[in-house]
């Protein structure tokens, strides 16, 4: 297998993206766990412990969008899209295993209560995160939305729900500096950010598992591809057995279309093709597989 150039210049506006993304996650883990050193507070672990696994993650989602824009070959005749899954579910994985860790340290911090301090300094540091991650979560979303990534789109997802996260632990951070009675929000927000990273760590696991089990196109992708096939048949012709499914940003196509005994090769390969603009139309980056067959019996 052979890696396309890694020259900045040659990369994809989409390879760029997630190349930019890994350099703000390593800026973002720096501020957040000077954040925790500053204050040993159980919630700023628990965020900076969930921003290295967007490092993490977004190293190998780098590196499945390098893969997947390999050509096909002889050993991956249909390409290299499925690489894709491959790293939202990672990632989806990854983030499981870091909300059982906050989950755990956060029941410590229940038990073991400490007193917390520079909170307000914390927080600085804290809200810059939250405008860089913020900002490169717009920019992935775009770029995702643009190119149909769903690498790209995973990991602006996360970093969404980190600004969020980011946010509660700001607001934790203001309330405790000016009641310090009320620390048990400390461990109390980590949990709250577990059990939000925990749910979007399942979304991307399933998402992944339909993508590598050849799930179906979405109902409304199907029915749009149904409309195109049927607006380009001819009179006595239809078509059945519809089959679609999504690699990476590849979307495949496999439908039988009926003809009438009689109708030539000609006209049938016109058909065909008319069929296929159609769907391109709506779906730039599609495979289309046509079988015909005759549903009248020739004379």
């Amino acid at each position: 297998m052979k890696f396309p150039s890694l020259s900045f210049l040659s990369l994809s506006s989409v390879q760029k993206t997630a190349a930019l993304g890994i350099v703000i996650a390593f800026l973002t883990v720096i501020l957040k766990m000077a954040a925790y050193f500053l204050t040993d507070s159980v919630s700023m672990l628990s965020d900076g412990l969930e921003s290295l696994i967007n490092l993490a993650t977004s190293a190998i989602a780098f590196a499945m969008l390098m893969i997947s824009a390999l050509p096909a070959d002889d050993n991956h005749p249909y390409g290299h899209d499925k690489a894709e899954y491959f790293s939202s579910g990672i990632e989806g994985a990854l983030i499981l295993v870091a909300s059982l860790a906050i989950f755990y340290t956060a029941g410590h911090r229940f038990f073991h209560p400490k007193p917390i301090e520079q909170m307000l300094s914390a927080a600085i540091l804290m809200l810059l995160t939250t405008f860089l991650n913020g900002g490169m979560a717009w920019r992935m979303l775009k770029v995702a939305k643009q190119h149909d990534s769903i690498a790209l789109e995973a990991d602006a997802k996360h970093l969404l729900a980190d600004v969020w996260t980011s946010l509660g632990v700001v607001l934790g951070a203001v309330i405790m500096h000016f009641a310090p009675h009320w620390q048990i929000m400390d461990p109390l927000i980590a949990c709250l950010i577990a059990a939000n990273i925990l749910r979007i760590g399942l979304h991307l696991l399933r998402r992944s598992v339909d993508g590598l089990m050849d799930g179906a196109l979405p109902p409304d992708e199907v029915a749009s591809i149904a409309a195109c096939i049927a607006s380009q048949l001819p009179q006595q012709a239809s078509f059945s057995q519809l089959r679609t499914r999504k690699a990476g940003t590849k979307r495949f196509i496999d439908v039988i279309l009926n003809l009438p005994g009689p109708t030539s090769v000609y006209i049938a390969h016109e058909v065909c093709d008319r069929i296929e603009q159609a769907i391109e139309r709506q779906f730039p980056k599609v495979s289309i597989n046509i079988h015909v067959e005759p549903n009248i019996e020739p004379p």
